[in-house]
């Protein structure tokens, strides 16, 4: 028995020898085959290949079921990725339907309270920005309207929505508008709704600061600014902006034009206010009682 055994491990070492190389062969074969490049073996490729293929399909199952596994798993992985994407953006636009409705009752209030009518008389007429002052220490943009148009200077100008400075040059056919934010503009307002007068004064930053003002204690940031019509130079009820306060608790105002985006500009036609030239009819006790007696006397 002992014997037997030892003849059959003698032949197996040989044969598994003779197989690994006759499977060399045919794999060094195969790859030459492959690789040679004429039409012959090109036709005789895709003869093996007509033949095998079709009858692996069996042997191609389980890849194609991992494939198609590998596949459903990343889909339902983008599926959870878009989930939680499309979760943080309805959070987001429950942020975003608060601020509007914010926004909107605060429109609410703004819109009551600017239910007011100016002068019919204060006309205007619209010009085009044609650049701007391009420099840090002057705040100042050039209109496509001047003298031809009746333009002059102090005029007040506006974008639709406030204020935005005075004509302080006038040509032919152009006129140079000094910006609020300038430093040597100075702008005589009213703070609403405590009614306080104050200076707004450029000092060339987006917002300038509020000087002189009598009681800050009675002012709070969000307040209206509005021009006073001190000094005839502007008409009264001009929505400058509302009041901030920076970092530093410096009281500021947030003008309402939107300086980026100047583009058209409305020069407001005002001739300043009716001077009183008539001091004697000043109206006074001694005044009221002589009109309360006139009646009767001429009766």
């Amino acid at each position: 028995m002992a014997n037997d055994r030892t003849n059959s491990s003698d032949y197996t070492g040989p044969l598994r020898r003779l197989l690994l190389a006759v499977l060399i062969l045919i794999l060094g074969a195969t790859f030459l085959v492959w690789r040679i490049d004429s039409p012959r073996v090109e036709r005789f490729r895709a003869q093996i290949t007509d033949r095998l293929v079709p009858n692996l399909d069996w042997a191609m199952a389980p890849v194609t079921g991992a494939v198609n596994l590998l596949r459903d798993f990343q889909s339902y992985q983008r599926l959870a990725e878009q989930n939680r994407e499309l979760r943080s953006e309805l959070r987001q636009m429950q942020a975003w339907k608060e601020a509007a409705l914010q926004l909107e009752q605060e429109n609410a209030r703004l819109l009551d309270l600017n239910n007011v009518r100016l002068d019919p008389r204060l006309t205007f007429i619209t010009g085009v920005v044609l650049a701007d002052s391009g420099s840090p220490f002057r705040q100042s943009v050039l209109l496509n309207v001047g003298a031809r148009d009746g333009l002059v200077d102090g005029w007040a100008t506006m974008d639709g929505i406030g204020l935005v400075g005075r004509i302080s040059g006038v040509a032919d056919n152009t006129a140079r508008v000094l910006l609020l934010t300038d430093a040597s503009s100075r702008i005589p307002a009213t703070i609403q709704p405590s009614g306080q007068r104050a200076m707004v004064a450029g000092d060339n930053s987006a917002a300038p600061p509020i000087d002189f003002l009598e009681s800050p204690d009675l002012v709070r940031p969000g307040d209206r600014v509005i021009s006073s019509g001190d000094g005839g130079v502007f008409p009264a009820g001009l929505l400058i902006g509302q009041v901030a306060a920076d970092p530093g608790g410096r009281l500021r105002v947030r003008l309402a034009a939107d300086y980026e985006r100047l583009e058209f500009l409305r020069v407001l036609r005002h001739y300043g206010t009716e001077k009183v030239s008539d001091t004697a009819r000043v109206i006074t006790e001694d005044n009221i009682a002589a009109e309360a007696v006139t009646p009767e006397v001429s009766q």
